[in-house]
């Protein structure tokens, strides 16, 4: 296995198996023209080759630097690569020694660019205290919460901000660290692992979570943990889950996070999803109208990565196809992942939590109660899982125990007439259907 294997074989483990077979796998890494600071990868599909471009060269450089601790720079191209007449220009000795103490961070991600909103306001506020005052308070900083929300944007936003102060900042996922770790443990190259992980003015851990049961990796990491907290360094990391929550963790690493802050990250609310959303387009020099925005923050979840993701991918397609981005245009491109989240969610999810938010029993939401407030909560729940369950009408009307799929065609058409006049009552819709995918999320 040549190195541009090895590295795709790496990135493999970091990104879900649907991203993997639909754009990673068509990759192919051309070892006869790369070198030690370019490498070249090709694909046959153009719109394959924006995506990674726009998406992947970063973490394939940095994994590359992981693996062989020379950052090359990453070319996409498509179809065979034409060999090339002239060698790269070399690195130069003083930039290796470099790349040997730091990693890669993506300077996109800063303070400026991270969307406040009231689920991520108190660790926005302790990472940027942090930042601006490091190992002198809240060290370790522990910043955890679910997938794409954040996490790795503020714990990159205390790097960058350091990196231009001219500090040394390791950042790395735990995977990372147990990888180099394990490799220099297996050449007997320890004093240069330990060289740039405890010579560091702040040490990044992101995915911090995956160090359960890894013993051998939790025991090197006290001792790093140790030499960097003795002598004033920054300690940052991230996880999915508070410290007493993570299984197989030593009690002497477990007390040793919780000795300066942790800070929990919620999923965002509506609000801050367009937000966000917004912020990308316009940093990305992208065009979407309101209509397009609500669309996707209602319908694509919480996870803010994928959000990005999904704005980049309408942005790519709009230019290969040369057509406006039209909500029709926007429904179509993501009607696939659109597929996916709702196989995830049940009628039963969305009973669950209507009749949490409205106050209202299960058993009255299926009921044949006539009341008010229990035919609003029916309405709403048949509904939701029209548009968020794979559940045709027939199905949904003996959920319900309908007489039949006319029953639910009207109950749709009344609730349409409601949001076509009532402001409020749209608002309330979108926020239930947000919510019901962040807790079917949370219960995967």
């Amino acid at each position: 296995m040549n190195i541009g294997q090895k590295v795709l074989f790496e990135l493999k483990k970091e990104i879900s198996q649907t991203e993997y077979e639909r754009y990673i796998k068509k990759l192919v890494y051309d070892s006869k023209n790369s070198r030690s600071n370019i490498a070249y990868f090709s694909t046959t599909n153009m719109i394959v080759a924006k995506w990674i471009k726009s998406k992947y060269t970063d973490k394939l450089a940095h994994l590359f630097e992981i693996i062989n601790e020379v950052k090359p720079e990453i070319k996409i191209t498509v179809g065979k690569i034409e060999p090339k007449n002239t060698m790269p220009t070399p690195l130069k000795q003083n930039q290796d020694k470099n790349n040997s103490k730091s990693t890669y961070l993506n300077p996109s991600l800063t303070f400026e660019s991270f969307i406040v909103g009231d689920s991520n306001q108190f660790a926005y506020t302790t990472a940027k205290s942090v930042a601006e005052k490091p190992g002198l308070q809240y060290n370790p900083l522990f910043i955890y919460g679910g997938v794409g929300l954040g996490k790795t944007h503020l714990l990159q936003a205390i790097g960058n901000y350091h990196i231009d102060l001219g500090k040394t900042v390791i950042y790395t996922t735990l995977e990372q660290f147990m990888n180099a770790f394990t490799s220099h443990l297996r050449s007997q190259t320890m004093d240069r692992f330990r060289d740039k992980f405890r010579e560091c003015d702040l040490l990044l851990i992101d995915d911090i979570q995956f160090l359960s049961r890894k013993e051998q990796t939790q025991e090197e990491f006290f001792h790093t943990f140790n030499e960097l907290y003795n002598t004033n360094k920054q300690i940052v990391m991230t996880a999915d889950r508070p410290p007493n929550k993570i299984a197989g963790l030593v009690d002497r690493l477990r007390t040793r996070f919780e000795w300066g802050l942790m800070a929990d990250i919620q999923p965002p609310g509506l609000e801050t999803k367009i937000a966000i959303i917004q912020k990308k387009c316009e940093l990305d020099g992208i065009s979407l109208n309101n209509e397009i925005v609500n669309y996707i923050a209602t319908h694509m979840g919480d996870n803010i990565r994928e959000i990005e993701g999904t704005i980049i991918k309408l942005n790519a397609l709009s230019s290969m196809l040369n057509q406006e981005i039209t909500l029709d245009f926007a429904q179509n491109a993501i009607k696939d992942q659109l597929k996916e989240k709702k196989e995830n969610i049940s009628i039963d999810d969305i009973v669950k939590l209507v009749s949490k938010e409205l106050n209202i029993k299960p058993s009255d939401i299926k009921s044949k109660k006539r009341t008010q407030n229990v035919v609003n909560a029916r309405r709403i729940s048949i509904y939701l899982a029209r548009n968020l369950t794979p559940n045709s009408m027939p199905q949904i009307a003996v959920y319900f125990g309908m007489k039949d799929h006319t029953a639910i065609s009207h109950a749709m058409k009344k609730i349409n007439e409601i949001i076509e006049n009532d402001e409020n009552f749209k608002v309330l819709l979108e926020e239930l259907s947000n919510k019901v995918h962040t807790d079917t999320k949370n219960d995967l």
